[in-house]
């Protein structure tokens, strides 16, 4: 199942936020009754456009997937274009010999270590 069939958005329906399907519900409404302490029964008995019944086993998984894309929002262009040319330098530095990488085992040793103190 694809996070479509729960959400989507599109432009003239609350300038692009998603919504549930069929229904002008923003998934920020469920969002916001979930930190408000609200169960998901009182957000589906006060929307009863969104049913039930789109809300399977796999179509939770899918709504969960879709939360934490809204929460992340957008990925920024240019914050991703710098960290490829971080991890291009850094790449680079191991190559040509400048920096001795260091296994993954004695980083987690060394945080285990500092956490202890």
């Amino acid at each position: 199942m694809k996070p479509a069939s729960v959400v989507h958005s599109a432009l003239d329906i609350f300038d692009g936020a998603s919504v549930f399907i069929g229904t002008r519900v923003p998934l920020q409404a469920l969002i916001d009754y979930l930190e408000g302490g609200h169960s998901l029964e009182d957000f589906l008995d006060d929307f009863p456009t969104v049913s039930r019944e789109s809300l399977s086993l796999g179509a939770k998984t899918e709504l969960i997937r879709a939360l934490i894309a809204e929460l992340d929002g957008p990925a920024d262009a240019d914050v991703e274009r710098a960290w490829l040319e971080e991890a291009q330098r850094r790449h680079r530095e191991v190559i040509e010999g400048k920096v001795q990488p260091v296994p993954g085992e004695r980083v987690f040793e060394n945080v285990r270590a500092r956490l202890k103190r």
